[in-house]
């Protein structure tokens, strides 16, 4: 595999959260609007000076991005659609990495916005996928839970992952979430009530869902200079990967893309596996969460529930993760859950996470997956973010 180009020069700026509401009659196009007048007003100029636009949804239709820039008045050069769900930040900031590399542009709006109206996320599972309207959704099987309960027997059975290590993440994620006032979860959890919950589909619990709900996450993607010259604290983006449908051969999923590229992405970062100071992954459950660790080299393979022992992963702990709260406790915005890590991580790094922010944070990795099919996601990525 070549080796790919670095980040030089690119950086994040402006981390926007237009504040998560569980249901919402306005559109998905409102919500954008929101999110798009919030990186103006942190950037200090004009939305109109935004000659790049990136939009993740899956409530927009009939729009994509590029109706948007006739609703809000722009002029991009460059403009990008990602329905890709919880991958979909990590391949934003890609491509608009990429474009600001080249030349393509100046300043790019990376916007991620779904709206939830009542009984509009039944809706959204009928139609999420062919695969879904065909294979799934007519045999009583609809939404995610049955098919990560699947992959969640099979990764837990592999790895000797337990019920009481899914409960650790959980439970340190609403504690981070109880100082973000942005999180819809508001009351502490304990071990014994993420335990003692529910079952939704063995062995998938209550506490190990996320709560879907209407919002936005943004932020801004320029050349270091132009921070520089607005005046906007910035975070570097020194190393990512990408990767669909790793393991195709693979008869459930038991890794992800990410172990494919994690040589890649540390080799890039020019840091040892496991040098940094926060980790916000893709946590659409707690399980997949541990995966990651394992995957992205955190961890040896089988290590996993040694690993989730030996740390503490609130804000104070040995390894802050999900510092926001995550999906599982602040919410899951439709496709904002995949730009929500790395908003939260360039808040932390800018150090202007409040409460919630991890003392000397310096360096966060970030990840994303999604698109899920019966017996597997189909994308990962991750990236590493440094403060400057």
């Amino acid at each position: 595999m070549t080796t790919p180009r670095g980040y030089d020069g690119v950086v994040l700026a402006v981390p926007v959260t237009v504040p998560y509401v569980r249901h919402s009659t306005d559109s998905a196009q409102w919500w954008v609007g929101r999110a798009l007048a919030g990186l103006a007003a942190g950037a200090g100029v004009s939305h109109r000076e935004f000659d790049g636009l990136s939009v993740a949804s899956f409530s927009l239709a009939p729009d994509s991005t590029i109706g948007l820039t006739q609703h809000f008045g722009l002029s991009p050069r460059f403009v990008d659609f990602v329905p890709l769900g919880g991958v979909a930040g990590v391949v934003a900031l890609r491509r608009a990495a990429r474009a600001v590399q080249a030349g393509d542009a100046d300043m790019i709006a990376c916007i991620a916005a779904d709206t939830n109206a009542p009984q509009s996320f039944r809706q959204s599972l009928e139609n999420f996928s062919r695969f879904s309207q065909d294979a799934v959704y007519p045999y009583g099987a609809g939404g995610p839970n049955v098919s990560f309960a699947l992959i969640a027997q099979a990764y837990m059975a592999a790895s000797g992952l337990t019920r009481a290590d899914c409960g650790k993440i959980a439970v340190a994620q609403r504690a981070n979430a109880l100082k973000n006032p942005h999180a819809l979860m508001k009351k502490p959890l304990s071990l014994d009530e993420y335990l003692g919950s529910r079952p939704i589909a063995p062995p998938i619990h209550l506490f190990d869902c996320v709560m879907p709900c209407a919002g936005a996450e943004a932020f801004l993607v320029m050349r270091e200079e132009t921070a520089k010259a607005q005046g906007l604290p910035f975070v570097r983006l020194t190393a990512a990967i990408e990767r669909h449908n790793g393991f195709p051969a693979d008869p459930v999923m038991l890794r992800g893309g990410w172990a494919r590229d994690v040589d890649v992405l540390w080799g890039m970062a020019g840091v040892a596996p496991g040098a940094v100071d926060l980790v916000q992954t893709y946590d659409d459950y707690p399980f997949i969460s541990a995966m990651q660790f394992e995957d992205l080299g955190l961890c040896p393979k089988g290590g996993v529930s040694e690993f989730i022992a030996g740390h503490d992963f609130t804000t104070t702990g040995s390894l802050p993760h999900n510092t926001s709260g995550g999906q599982l406790s602040a919410g899951q915005a439709g496709c904002a859950g995949g730009h929500l890590g790395l908003v939260e991580a360039l808040r932390q790094l800018t150090d202007t996470a409040g409460e919630r922010q991890v003392a000397n944070a310096r360096r966060a990795l970030v990840s994303g997956f999604g698109m899920i099919n019966f017996d597997r996601g189909l994308g990962s990525g991750a990236v590493m973010l440094e403060a400057a």
